[in-house]
């Protein structure tokens, strides 16, 4: 038996602007969108257009608070040719990355949070 990952769903506060930042900062492109009006959420469906892998952003109607995180290291990762190009251009888009990172003194990831404060880890490809 074989199992395949296809999606990892995370919660919104504001559709319009989390699918704004996942694809200015990461070129995400929405691949399909499912709308439950009488249940009242709204699901869209992101990708890296050379992969079939989602991010799913469900935005419920009626949330008033924003979704609790929670204080564990939970993120997402992405990764990058040019990590330093990377981690400028999202500086010039004012997404206010944390400082270059890694282990032995050789940088190879940094973080940018989303709207919600869902973290990303921009990670050197290997």
């Amino acid at each position: 038996m074989t199992y395949r990952m296809i999606h990892v769903c995370i919660r919104v506060m504001n559709l319009e602007k989390s699918e704004h930042f996942y694809q200015q900062a990461f070129g995400f492109k929405v691949s399909r969108k499912r709308d439950f009006p009488d249940d009242g959420f709204t699901l869209s469906y992101l990708t890296d257009p050379s992969d079939s892998f989602e991010l799913e952003l469900t935005y419920n109607y009626n949330q008033q608070e924003p979704y609790v995180i929670g204080n564990g290291y939970s993120h997402l990762a992405v990764s990058v040719d040019d990590l330093e190009a990377s981690h400028r251009r999202h500086q010039e888009l004012g997404l206010d990355p944390t400082p270059l990172k890694g282990l032995s003194g050789t940088a190879s990831f940094y973080f940018v949070s989303d709207p919600d404060g869902y973290r990303v880890e921009v990670v050197r490809m290997a």
